[in-house]
């Protein structure tokens, strides 16, 4: 029996301690500051997610890309106004991009 158990109480363990790999990116949006300029329906300071969807649908490696404005900034992309790099790692730039660019 305890062959078994160990190793379960393991891998639960491990489920627990997941980084915000498994947080959704919806949650993610919410908990940084990207709803200061952005919206998903309307254009605020920045472009709605659903431009952004649109504009990037179809283009390889556009998550990647996306990813990229998010945690450096950008600027030229949308206008005038630059974006500036936001408080997030390389995991969840990649989770909001995907999240953004799910937007339709």
């Amino acid at each position: 029996m305890k062959k078994f158990l160990i190793p379960l109480l393991a891998m639960s363990g491990a489920m627990v301690l997941q980084p915000a790999v498994a947080q959704d990116g919806e949650a993610l949006f919410k908990s940084k500051p990207c709803a200061a300029c952005h919206s998903i329906d309307s254009k605020l300071v920045g472009p709605a997610f659903k431009e952004v969807a649109a504009k990037y649908d179809g283009q390889e490696g556009a998550a990647d890309t996306l990813a990229g404005h998010i945690k450096n900034g950008s600027q030229g992309v949308w206008g005038p106004i630059p974006m500036p790099p936001n408080p997030v790692t390389e995991e969840e730039a990649k989770i909001l991009a995907e999240w953004v660019l799910s937007q339709k």
